[in-house]
């Protein structure tokens, strides 16, 4: 798997899946839990949507 996200958009991707999952767990909604996506593709450094439109960060 090659990485096509970058250092800004993993940190960015991170602080909002993190934001997302923490509002989860305080009451939000349940579809906050979505934020485990961008967290776990800011984790990889790979992004299945970038790989599709062959956009790299």
């Amino acid at each position: 798997m090659t990485k096509n996200i970058g250092l800004i958009d993993r940190v960015v991707r991170a602080a909002i899946g993190i934001a997302l999952i923490a509002w989860a767990l305080l009451g939000g909604p349940v579809w906050a839990w979505i934020g485990l996506v961008p967290l776990l593709t800011a984790g990889f450094s790979f992004c299945p949507a970038y790989s599709l439109l062959r956009f790299h960060t």
